[in-house]
């Protein structure tokens, strides 16, 4: 019903009120008085019959000052009390109606920070179900900071008993939407130690694909920020009267150069001949620039590498916007090897991106991409008699790639290999670090025992290795070595049987 009645007052107040009255009239006159009253209804006045009482860890004077917009001073206690009342009785999806008006007058930052603090508090108080509001509150006032700070804790929970805790943390990066809080949205869906999480967050991606029209593929391309780095991928940081700027390398780690380009060991501290203003905002720029890029270098470099053992492929205007266009994005990809394939997936050329993010081959004569290119990362295979010559250009331009491309053990069907695969002893950590390479382990039977583990090939089917003794879903290390066994490539593509033995030869060496 409180859906019902927002949905009629969102488009009354949208210009549709005569339509919405005219709908009431429709359902005779006791309807039409009812929605009459709640167009005619302040939302100010839509309070619950029983306001909730602030518990006495709130205490309003540990609260770091909200200032407010326009430098008309910081909110006085009893303000912020309010504040804290309106998070209360606000319910996901359904945020009391002041809280607009309090995010139009105060500066978003001291919000965010309020809801932090309570956080805080209400962590420190071992998170008392009654007050479970501040996790929504922080949905509602919450910012990219906000999101930086709550990921690691998300990552935890489930380790302490804090499943529910931690899915709920998921629900509040959905809500909050940014680009930076569906991006470690992403990270816990594609790398957590907790699989119930892993999935909840995968399922929690995959809805919001959905929404979009995407793939999650799609939606992951689209989820890396731009961080506000010029064209070219750099960053300059403005101390007033010292410049320095931010560069990233083959890893995508930030590096710094001063404004005559001598590369420093960090960013030098604020000091006083320094802007006041701009060199601490500068410097907290930085910082927070190094944790987002972290959390979201492994995750790139590892998309891009399985996109070249999956065969995914772009179109050249994707390629171009999203890869080649992205400011952070380009540093790796201009450190591939990419190939041109043609309708039935057979490689027709290939290139690499230059400085000045032109096309080139590998004799160096620039080429000219077509929007309706189909492009993708050349696996080496592929690549034939030319993996030499790329491998020469490289090393002429002293480019470093951001995983083994083409460097790359490659194999082909051996019987002594796989014997010596399935003679191998393996620690189960080893076995258990399979996941991160698309790997998966079999579905928990009986007491929880697994006893395999599997992957997904090009062309939807299944590779899968049997595990013995297995593995116990809630205690790993209950065995500490595997004996791989089962391990069958037939019918497989070259590709799919080099990368599936050098996963193999990796764990068994």
């Amino acid at each position: 019903r409180r859906q019902a009645e927002r949905a009629l007052a969102v488009l009354a107040a949208g210009g549709g009120r005569d339509a919405v009255t005219e709908a009431a009239a429709g359902y005779g006159p006791a309807a039409e008085a009812a929605v009459a009253d709640l167009l005619a209804a302040d939302p100010l006045d839509a309070l619950p019959a029983r306001m909730p009482v602030l518990p006495e860890w709130a205490e309003v004077a540990v609260f770091s000052p909200v200032h407010m917009r326009g430098g008309a001073g910081v909110l006085p206690p009893d303000a912020v009390r309010h504040v804290m009342t309106m998070l209360a009785i606000s319910r996901p999806g359904d945020p009391y109606a002041g809280l607009t008006l309090v995010k139009e007058a105060c500066d978003s930052r001291g919000l965010a920070d309020l809801g932090w603090t309570l956080f805080q508090r209400w962590q420190a108080a071992g998170y008392p179900s009654k007050e479970s509001w501040v996790m929504d509150a922080l949905a509602l006032i919450g910012d990219d900071e906000t999101v930086r700070r709550l990921t690691p804790l998300i990552r935890t929970w489930p380790g302490d008993g804090g499943h529910a805790r931690a899915v709920a943390g998921l629900d509040l990066l959905a809500a909050i939407g940014s680009d930076v809080a569906l991006m470690h949205l992403h990270g816990i869906a594609e790398k957590v130690k907790f699989t119930g999480l892993k999935n909840r967050a995968r399922q929690k991606m995959n809805e919001v694909a959905a929404e979009l029209g995407l793939t999650p593929q799609e939606l992951a391309d689209r989820l890396v920020p731009d961080f506000g780095l010029s064209a070219d991928g750099s960053l300059t940081l403005d101390y007033g009267r010292r410049r320095f700027v931010v560069g990233f390398d083959e890893q995508l780690k930030p590096y710094v150069t001063d404004a005559a380009g001598k590369r420093l060991k960090n960013l030098p501290k604020p000091g006083a001949n320094d802007d006041p203003e701009l060199a601490p905002a500068a410097y907290q720029r930085f910082t927070g620039l190094k944790k987002d890029v972290r959390a979201v270098a492994a995750d790139s470099i590892h998309r891009l590498e399985q996109a070249m053992v999956n065969r995914r492929r772009w179109t050249g205007a994707e390629f171009r916007r999203l890869l080649v266009g992205h400011p952070l994005l380009w540093h790796i990809v201009r450190r591939l090897v990419w190939g041109l394939y043609d309708s039935s997936g057979r490689l027709t050329g290939a290139l690499r991106v230059a400085e000045d993010r032109s096309f080139a081959d590998v004799e160096d004569d620039t080429l000219t991409l077509p929007d309706e290119a189909v492009v993708g990362v050349a696996h080496p295979l592929e690549l034939g008699e030319e993996r030499a010559g790329w491998a020469e250009v490289f090393a002429d331009y002293e480019i470093l790639q951001p995983f083994p491309q083409l460097g790359r053990e490659t194999y082909g069907p051996d019987e002594t290999l796989l014997a010596e695969i399935m003679a191998a002893r393996v620690p189960t950590g080893r076995v258990l670090g399979l996941e991160r390479r698309g790997w998966r382990r079999g579905y928990p039977q009986d007491a929880g025992w697994q006893g395999w583990i599997e992957r997904d090939v090009p062309g939807g089917g299944t590779v899968t290795v049997g595990l013995d003794p297995g593995i116990s879903i809630g205690y790993p290390e209950f065995a500490d070595e595997q004996t791989l066994m089962g391990v069958a490539l037939d019918g497989l593509d070259p590709i799919t049987v080099s990368e599936i033995l050098r996963d193999l030869r990796e764990i068994t060496r």
